[in-house]
């Protein structure tokens, strides 16, 4: 059955290295990198589409142009004078990522701020993406627009998925990081959160604590990823521990849980078996994982 995928974040320049000390260019984010997997392993009759804000200069331009070339719709996404998308650089060390970021001027800030035309966005899909970046980048009140449209789409039936990927440094306070992520959770109908985010900020002693808290909020499924422990799935009707795939040699993690979430809610969706789609999105998450940079090309991964 045909269906339209619809992720919401900020896709930023992203510099990786590259041969000789060079630095190359390309475009990512983590609700951008999930809705490139996801494309990648959709049924044809699936639409894609990403919702932001870029600007009006050249830089903004190319990242359209990217966008489109990889299949992934840019019709929702609005044009602001005088801003400009984010940019950030990956340092690497051992196949461990940090970065360095440049984004008080991005144009994704305001990607909430058009009510009507993310309302329109939302309305047309039927599963939506969305992440606590997502969330961290815009104001309270913008906040406020988003989570209302979003929990307008959960009570519709549509799939929304919410995936935590706490980055503190994002946030004014701890305090209003957790209650803005709770808020987040309490729209979405599939949460996808970093065990190690969980433990770290919410003091989760275990996986089975973090469902119990994500279940507490009225969230119905649930999928905690482990890193190399894999992934564990609490989802109706469904509890199930899914392995992490062998990696020979870890070049770059960058985009690890992204492809996870773009590749199982392209397999959830098209077949409805969620063991098999953790499965094979562990799978593509290995083989991201082997390669530099947050997207890598079809012909290097499984399936």
């Amino acid at each position: 059955m045909a269906g339209k995928l619809l992720a919401i974040g900020e896709c930023m320049v992203e510099l990786m290295q590259a041969d000789g000390g060079l630095m190359r260019k390309s475009f990512a984010g983590d609700t951008f990198n999930t809705a490139y997997y996801a494309r990648q392993y959709l049924p044809a009759d699936w639409s894609v589409d990403y919702f932001t804000a870029v600007g009006r200069d050249m830089i903004s331009e190319e990242m359209l142009a990217f966008m489109a070339g990889h299949g992934v719709g840019t019709g929702h996404i609005a044009r602001i004078e005088g801003r400009s998308p984010g940019l950030y650089m990956i340092h690497l060390n051992d196949g461990e990522r940090s970065f360095s970021y440049w984004r008080s001027v991005s144009a994704a800030k305001l990607l909430a701020r058009d009510a009507e035309r993310l309302r329109a966005a939302i309305e047309a899909s039927d599963v939506i993406v969305f992440s606590g970046i997502t969330l961290a980048i815009l104001s309270p009140e913008d906040v406020d627009t988003l989570l209302a449209e979003l929990r307008r789409a959960r009570a519709s039936g549509k799939l929304v998925a919410f995936d935590p990927n706490i980055r503190p440094r994002l946030w004014e306070t701890p305090e209003r990081m957790r209650a803005t992520i709770i808020d987040g959770a309490r729209a979405a109908s599939l949460v996808m959160p970093s065990f190690d985010d969980e433990a770290t900020h919410f003091g989760d002693a275990s996986i089975e604590a973090t469902i119990a808290r994500y279940r507490a909020l009225g969230v119905p499924d649930i999928i905690v990823k482990d890193g190399a422990d894999g992934a564990t799935l609490a989802l109706a009707g469904t509890t199930a521990h899914v392995p992490s795939a062998k990696v020979e040699k870890i070049v770059d993690t960058t985009s690890a849980g992204d492809s996870f979430n773009g590749s199982f809610l392209a397999r959830y969706v098209a077949t409805g078996d969620a063991v098999a789609a953790a499965r094979f999105a562990a799978d593509v998450a290995a083989s991201v994982i082997q390669h530099h940079g947050a997207l890598v090309t079809r012909e290097k991964l499984p399936g």
